[in-house]
C-alpha cells in the first residue's frame, strides 16, 4: 500500500544518458517538499502506519521535485498518487547520480502513502510490465 516514486524507464534522463546538474525539491516560494514532517504516534503492522500527523497531502498533479540536466531541460516529477509525503529522498540531493545508477532502489525520488479507501482503486488502475512497455511502443511510433 506503501508507494515508492522513481522515474520510469523510459523517462528521458534514463534513456538518454543526460547529466544531471541538480534536484529541487523546492516547489514554490511557500512549499519545499523538505519541510515535510511526520510526526504522531506510529503503529507499524505489516508495513501499514496509523495516525500520521504533518504529512503533506499530494494530489496526482501535485509536483515532487524538479531536475535539471547538464544541458539546461528541466523535468517536474509529479507525484501521480493521491496520498500523504512520507518522505522525500535527501540522498540523491548530494548524489544526484543515484537516479540514473539506481532508480528502483536508492535512486527513488518520494514514498507517498494514498489514502487506506482509495487505495484497492490505484492499484487497480496500474499498468503490468507489458501493459507499459506497449503504450511506450505505441507513444514512440506516434512521434515518429
Amino acid at each position: 500500500r506503501i508507494c515508492v516514486i522513481t522515474l520510469a524507464e523510459a523517462h528521458p534522463l534514463l534513456q538518454s544518458g543526460k547529466t544531471i546538474k541538480n534536484i529541487n525539491y523546492q516547489i514554490s516560494a511557500n512549499c519545499s517538499r523538505l519541510q515535510n514532517k511526520v510526526s504522531g504516534k506510529s503503529k507499524r503492522t505489516c508495513l501499514f502506519i496509523f495516525r500520521m500527523q504533518g504529512a503533506q497531502f499530494l494530489t496526482e498533479l501535485a509536483p515532487l521535485c524538479r531536475i535539471s540536466s547538464s544541458d539546461g531541460e528541466e523535468y517536474t516529477i509529479y507525484s501521480c498518487i493521491r496520498g500523504r509525503l512520507i518522505e522525500v529522498n535527501e540522498n540523491i540531493l548530494t548524489n544526484p547520480a543515484l537516479l540514473q545508477e539506481k532508480p528502483s532502489t536508492e535512486g527513488y525520488i518520494a514514498v507517498v502513502l494514498p489514502k487506506f479507501e482509495e487505495s484497492k482503486s490505484i492499484t487497480q488502475g496500474l499498468l503490468t510490465q507489458k501493459e507499459y512497455e506497449e503504450v511506450l511502443m505505441k507513444r514512440r511510433s506516434s512521434a515518429s
